[in-house]
C-alpha cells in the first residue's frame, strides 16, 4: 500500500499538541559531553600537571581535565558548548602553550593490534613452558615406561598446539623470505622450532627416552619475549607524520553570506572566505582580505618575532594569528595545505630512515645461509655414515639449536638497553632501536638555532637604560598586550620591582602595538614603522610618550645552558658544525659568530632545512640534525639520526629519534662517545656469538650434544653477550 493510498490517523488536539514518545526520550537523553584533546609542549613536571588541570576544572562546564605527562597532552571532557580555544585561552593565562589536536585522528591511530597480539602470543607460551617443564621435571626424576610416554604425549597436546598459535610471527616472517628466495635471521629460528617439535613427536610415537618439547616452547618463549620488546621500543616513535595531522586545525569558521558558520575543515573550498580569531591557529592556506593583526609563524618556520598582517598578506596553515581578527580568502586547505604537506615529507623521510640495516641484519644475512647449510651436512653425513635416519635427524637439530641466533639477536639489544641507561642519567632519551648504531657512524651535526641553541624566549636586554617613569609607563602598556616582545618586557618590569604607570584607555592596535593616554599625553608601544623610529639590527620595541622621541627596548634571546661547550667539543672531536635557522639573517650571524660555526644559513623554510639536510646526505655525509620547531620535523626525519628537546611540540619530538630531557647541552658530545663505545661493544658480542660458535658447532657436528644440551649451551651464550653489554654501565 502506497503511503497516498494508506488512512490518515486521527488524533486529538491534546495528543497533536503533547510531544511524542520519541521526542521526549531525545528530551531525557543525557548531553553528550565533548571531548577536547591539547597539546602542551611547556609541560614537564608534576607541578605542570596539577596547575593545569586545576585551571581547567575551574571552568564553568569543565566535567574532567586529565593530564599525560609522557605525551604532553591534556584530555579535557566538557560541555558542547566549551571549544578548544576557550581552554587554550585559560591555560595561556597560566603561562602554558597549548595546541588543539584531533582527538578522531589520535584515537586511530593509537591502537597497537600487533603489539597485543605479540603479548597475547607470549602469554600462551609461558604458560604452557611452565606446564611441560613441570612434566619433564618428573621424567627426569626416573619416570620410565609407560609413565614416561603417558607424560610425553601429555607434554606434545601441550606443546604442539602452542607452537603453532606462538611461533606464527616467526613462520609467517621466514615464509615470506623464503618466497622471495631470501634468507633473513626468521628461517633458522623456525627452522629449529619446527624440528625441535617434530624430532620430540617423532621419539614420542616410537617410544624414546628423550624429547625435547621443553626445549622448543623455551625456544619460542625467549624469541617473542625478544620481539615484543623490540616492538614496544619501536612503538615509542610513533609516526610523526601521524602527529603533524593530528595537529591541523580541524574545524574553521566559514563566512557565507555573511553569516558565521563553524565547519569541519573538510567543507573549506578554495575560495571560501574563513574567519581566524585572535589566539587561533590557521586553519587553512590563504591571503588576508579583512584585518589586520600580526601573526606568529615560529610553529613553521622559527622566526622569533611575529610579522604584521594586512590585506594580501599570504598565511599558512599552522600559523598564529596573534592581535586582530583576519578574514582570509583560502588557497588550499586540507591535504593541500602547508602543514598537511610537511606531514608528506615526513613520512616520506621516515621510510627512507627505515631502510637502515642494523649490523645484527647484516650479520644475519651471512650467518642463515651458514647455519642451514651446516645443519644439512650433518643430516646428510651422519645418515651416510651410520644408515640411522634417527641419530642424523638428532645431531641436526643439535647443530641448528646450537646455532641458533639468540647470541646474535641479543648483541644490538642488549648493547642498546645499556648504553641507552647509561644515556638516561645523563638526560638523553633513546627512542629507535638502531639511533646508537647510526649516531656512531655522524660526522656532521646541523643545529637549529631559536629554542635548541638559544632558549627560544626573548628577554629584555636594556632595563636599566631607562629612566623609572619611562619603564612605568612601558609596563603598563604591555601588560595589555600579548605580544612576545610585549611579555618579556612585563615580565623583565615586574621582576625588577617597577609599578605599572595609570595608562587610560588602553587599546591594542592589531599589526602595530598598544596605545593608550597617560598625564593627558597620547602614549605607543609597538612596532619602529608605527612611531617613526630607524629599526637596527637588534630585535626591538619602542615606545614614544607624547611628543618625544621614540625610545628602544632590545631584547636578546640567551644560550640553552651547555650550549657553547657542547658545540666546542664537536668541533674538537673534528666534527663538522652547521647552524641553520628560518630567523633573520642578524641574528643567526651574531649567534653563529659567538660559538665559532663557520657555515650557517638564515630565512629557510621547512622544505629548505630539509633539502638542505638531504644535498649533504646524498654528498655521503653522515648527519646528526638537532632541531626543536615543527618547521624542523622534516629535516629531523631526513637526517641520518636526530635529537630534539623534551620541550619540543609532540611532533617535533616524535619525529627524532633521541630526546634530551633537561635543559642542559653539555651531554651531546657525550652521548656521541658513548655510542661509539656501543659500537665496539656491539662488535665485541659478535665475535663473543662467532667463538661461541667455533668452539660449540663442532661438539654438535660429532654427536656429542643432544637437542636438550645444545638449548642449554645457547642460553649461556646469551647470557655471556648480555654480561658484556653491562660493561657500558
Amino acid at each position: 500500500m502506497t503511503a497516498a493510498m494508506r488512512p490518515a490517523t486521527s488524533a486529538c488536539p491534546a495528543c497533536s499538541a503533547a510531544p511524542s514518545a520519541e521526542a521526549l526520550a531525545r528530551m531525557n537523553e543525557p548531553v553528550k559531553p565533548a571531548r577536547i584533546m591539547l597539546s602542551l609542549p611547556t609541560a614537564h613536571c608534576a607541578a605542570c600537571i596539577s596547575a593545569v588541570e586545576r585551571r581547567l576544572l575551574q571552568y564553568p562546564g569543565v566535567s574532567e581535565a586529565r593530564v599525560n605527562l609522557s605525551l604532553k597532552r591534556v584530555s579535557i571532557e566538557a560541555i558542547p558548548e566549551i571549544t578548544a580555544e576557550d581552554m587554550i585561552r585559560e591555560l595561556d593565562a597560566i603561562g602554558y602553550e597549548a595546541h588543539e589536536l584531533d582527538a578522531g585522528i589520535l584515537a586511530a591511530t593509537a591502537t597497537d593490534k600487533r603489539g597485543r597480539d605479540l603479548l597475547m602470543r607470549l602469554a600462551v607460551a609461558g604458560f604452557s613452558l611452565m606446564n611441560v617443564m613441570l612434566l619433564s621435571v618428573a621424567i627426569w626424576a626416573g619416570a620410565a615406561d609407560a609413565t614416561r610416554d603417558l607424560f610425553h604425549w601429555i607434554s606434545a597436546l601441550i606443546a604442539l598446539p602452542t607452537i603453532v598459535f606462538s611461533a606464527q610471527p616467526f613462520f609467517k616472517n621466514a615464509w615470506s623470505a623464503l618466497s622471495v628466495r631470501h634468507l633473513n635471521m626468521d628461517v633458522p629460528i623456525s627452522l629449529a622450532i619446527i624440528l625441535a617439535a617434530g624430532l620430540s613427536l617423532f621419539e614420542t610415537i616410537q617410544g624414546g627416552e628423550a624429547a625435547y618439547f621443553d626445549a622448543a616452547l623455551s625456544l619460542t618463549f625467549f624469541l617473542l619475549a625478544g620481539r615484543y620488546l623490540d616492538h614496544r621500543t619501536r612503538a615509542v616513535a610513533r609516526s610523526a607524520a601521524e602527529e603533524l595531522s593530528a595537529l591541523e586545525v580541524p574545524r574553521a569558521i566559514k563566512i557565507v553570506d555573511g553569516k558565521q558558520q563553524t565547519v569541519p575543515i573538510g567543507e573549506v573550498c578554495v575560495g571560501d572566505l574563513v574567519l581566524v580569531k585572535p589566539g587561533a591557529r590557521m586553519p587553512v592556506d590563504g591571503v588576508v582580505s579583512e584585518g589586520q593583526s600580526e601573526i606568529d609563524r615560529s610553529l613553521l618556520t622559527g622566526e622569533t618575532l611575529p610579522v604584521f598582517a594586512g590585506p594580501g598578506t599570504e598565511v599558512s596553515a599552522g600559523e598564529v594569528n596573534l592581535t586582530g581578527p583576519l578574514t582570509l580568502r583560502v588557497t588550499a586547505a586540507g591535504g593541500d595545505s602547508s602543514l598537511h604537506r610537511m606531514a608528506d615529507l615526513v613520512a616520506i623521510a621516515e621510510s627512507s630512515k627505515n631502510r637502515y640495516t642494523s649490523l645484527a641484519d647484516r650479520a644475519a644475512q651471512i650467518y642463515a645461509p651458514g647455519v642451514h647449510l651446516l645443519a644439512f651436512l650433518a643430516f646428510g653425513g651422519w645418515l651416510m655414515a651410520t644408515g640411522d635416519f634417527r641419530l642424523a635427524l638428532n645431531v641436526a637439530v643439535a647443530v641448528l639449536i646450537i646455532t641458533c641466533p639468540c647470541a646474535l639477536g641479543l648483541a644490538v639489544p642488549a648493547v642498546t638497553t645499556a648504553a641507552s641507561g647509561r644515556l638516561f642519567k645523563k638526560g638523553m632519551l633513546i627512542k629507535n632501536a638502531t639511533a646508537l648504531e647510526r649516531l656512531a657512524e655522524v660526522d656532521s651535526v646541523v643545529f637549529d638555532k631559536t629554542g635548541t641553541l638559544t632558549a627560544g624566549m626573548p628577554e629584555l636586554s636594556n632595563l636599566e637604560a631607562h629612566d623609572a617613569e619611562t619603564l612605568r609607563v612601558a609596563f603598563a602598556l604591555a601588560e595589555a598586550s600579548a605580544h612576545p616582545l610585549a611579555l618579556a618586557l612585563a615580565s623583565a618590569a615586574r621582576s625588577a620591582g617597577i609599578e605599572p604607570a595609570r595608562v587610560t584607555e588602553l587599546r591594542e592596535i592589531p599589526g602595530y602595538g598598544v596605545r593608550g593616554h597617560w598625564q593627558g599625553r597620547d602614549v605607543r608601544l609597538g612596532r619602529a614603522a608605527w612611531l617613526g623610529a630607524e629599526a637596527g639590527p637588534e630585535t626591538a620595541t619602542w615606545l614614544q610618550i607624547g611628543a618625544a622621541p621614540p625610545v628602544e627596548f632590545t631584547f636578546n634571546d640567551h644560550l640553552r645552558d651547555g650550549a657553547e661547550e657542547a658545540v666546542a667539543r664537536l668541533i674538537a672531536q673534528g666534527i663538522s658544525v652547521y647552524l641553520m635557522s628560518g630567523d633573520a639573517e642578524p641574528a643567526v650571524a651574531s649567534l653563529a659568530s659567538r660559538l665559532k660555526i663557520d657555515t650557517f644559513q638564515a630565512e629557510m623554510l621547512p622544505e629548505q632545512k630539509s633539502d638542505f639536510v638531504k644535498r649533504l646526505s646524498d654528498g655521503g655525509v653522515k648527519v646528526l640534525m638537532v632541531g626543536d620547531g615543527l618547521n624542523d620535523t622534516a629535516a629531523l626525519t631526513a637526517a641520518y639520526v636526530s635529537i630534539s628537546p623534551a620541550t619540543a611540540l609532540e611532533a617535533t619530538r616524535v619525529a627524532s629519534d633521541i630526546v634530551f630531557l633537561g635543559s642542559d647541552l653539555t651531554p651531546l658530545g657525550e652521548t656521541l662517545a658513548t655510542a661509539q663505545k656501543a659500537r665496539s661493544r656491539i662488535r665485541e658480542n659478535f665475535g663473543i656469538a662467532v667463538l661461541y660458535n667455533m668452539i660449540a658447532v663442532p661438539i654438535a657436528l660429532s654427536g656429542f650434544a643432544t637437542p636438550l644440551a645444545a638449548a642449554l649451551a645457547m642460553s649461556a651464550s646469551s647470557i655471556t653477550v648480555s654480561l658484556n653489554a653491562l660493561r657500558l654501565r
